[in-house]
């Protein structure tokens, strides 16, 4: 089985070789430019997203609960005899 830890010393000297290289300089120039795309896009963060999530699911049972509330309150209601108008 391949150490996790190798793999870590691996990429940290291919990223330190690339930083010397011109590929290192279009890299830091890409990321850059894809910040500043995602930063206009007005993206929210997992987190957040995650938070309102939970809140539409709560929200949901809610609405279910009061959905069954009223039918049951207007399934014992009793209908209101007509008056006659004499």
């Amino acid at each position: 089985m391949l150490n996790p830890k190798l793999f870590d010393e691996m990429s940290a000297r291919v990223s330190s070789l690339l930083a010397a290289t011109p590929a290192g300089d279009v890299e830091k120039h890409m990321r850059a430019v894809l910040s500043s795309v995602f930063a206009k896009l007005d993206l929210v963060t997992r987190e957040e997203f995650d938070v309102q999530r939970e809140v539409l699911t709560r929200t949901r049972e809610k609405l279910v609960a009061l959905e069954a509330r009223v039918s049951e309150l207007e399934a014992r209601k009793q209908p209101i005899p007509p008056t006659s108008g004499q």
